[in-house]
């Protein structure tokens, strides 16, 4: 059982439209002993949207005074891209240096790299309220664990094990490379602007949800094309889900897709990551310096403690099977 912890809860992206999952997800936290502070405008709804505009950079600039262990998404959806260039780059900056931890994932990918690429400034790609807290299943055990180690500031990394077909994939241990990514589909939409990293011999995780493989397969050439890709050290595919199949698609699979990018690049692509749209999610530093190395298929990922915000420094990881 973790300490108390003050985790303020904000949304800067999509309307909540599940306030079911929304009170199941505050009631979990608090029943964890965590005091937890929603946001004012934190269920706030204009068009598809947590409130307007100016409404959303209120409630981040009001995330970024609130002084918590952690700033938690409600929910990703739609709508941080529209404010990249308005957002308080530096009072979120501040707030991470005084030790709040920003977590979520999805459309906040957008907000993640935007504050890398401004600020050099980690975050966590992590859990959101309402899908992960708020499950009706109950929140997965493995997500929940990792959340605690950030908030107890132990967390140092994570393991994982490659598919059963990727027994080949070759991968040399890498040391001090910038960990980076999230949802391809945001990552991709920032490329040509000033809020995409340029991270160059980094680790680069990616994952979606209801995109075809087809579609996967033309952003990852989109980032090829534009020599993202030949610059890492390691790409790492998370979980690509909740899409469906076409009779036409005549064996064009995801597995094909990563077979051709594997083909065409030399930097080693790795799949198994536990992170995306999925209940079994660990948390990933965003922007942070890590080490990567693999053994037959175990893969290791570790970073140093007290990175981007969680102010709280002891030391161990978890390792995390998912094959």
């Amino acid at each position: 059982m973790s300490h108390r912890r003050h985790i303020y809860i904000y949304s800067p992206s999509g309307a909540v439209r599940d306030k079911v999952a929304f009170r199941r997800g505050v009631a979990r936290l608090k029943a964890l002993g965590h005091e937890v502070e929603i946001d004012e405008a934190a269920l706030k709804s204009w068009q598809r949207f947590a409130g307007d505009d100016a409404t959303r950079l209120a409630a981040i600039g009001r995330a970024a005074a609130s002084g918590a262990d952690v700033a938690l998404i409600t929910r990703g959806g739609y709508g941080l891209t529209r404010i990249l260039d308005a957002l308080p780059y530096k009072a979120v900056a501040k707030a991470i240096d005084r030790g709040t931890a920003f977590v979520g994932l999805s459309d906040f990918t957008a907000f993640q790299l935007a504050l890398l690429a401004k600020t050099g400034q980690v975050s966590w790609a992590g859990p959101a309220l309402g899908e992960d807290f708020g499950a009706e299943a109950g929140p997965d055990d493995i997500m929940e664990a990792c959340f605690d180690d950030l908030l107890e500031g132990q967390g140092e990394g994570t393991g994982w094990r490659m598919p059963a077909r990727d027994a080949e994939v070759a991968l040399k241990s890498i040391h001090g490379a910038t960990l980076w990514g999230g949802n391809l589909r945001v990552l991709v939409s920032l490329l040509g602007t000033p809020y995409f990293p340029a991270v160059d011999k980094g680790v680069l995780f990616l994952e979606d949800l209801g995109e075809h493989p087809y579609r996967i397969e033309r952003m990852l050439d989109q980032l090829r094309h534009a020599g993202v890709l030949g610059r890492q050290k390691a790409v790492v595919l998370g979980q690509f889900t909740g899409f469906r199949a076409v009779p036409h698609d005549r064996g064009f699979k995801l597995q094909t897709v990563i077979d051709r990018l594997r083909s065409l690049l030399k930097v080693p692509v790795l799949a198994g990551l536990p992170f995306g749209h999925v209940p079994t999610k660990v948390l990933l530093p965003v922007g942070a310096p890590v080490e990567m190395a693999a053994q037959e298929r175990e893969v290791f990922l570790v970073w140093g403690h007290g990175v981007g915000g969680s102010r709280h420094h002891h030391g161990h990881g978890h390792d995390h099977d998912h094959a």
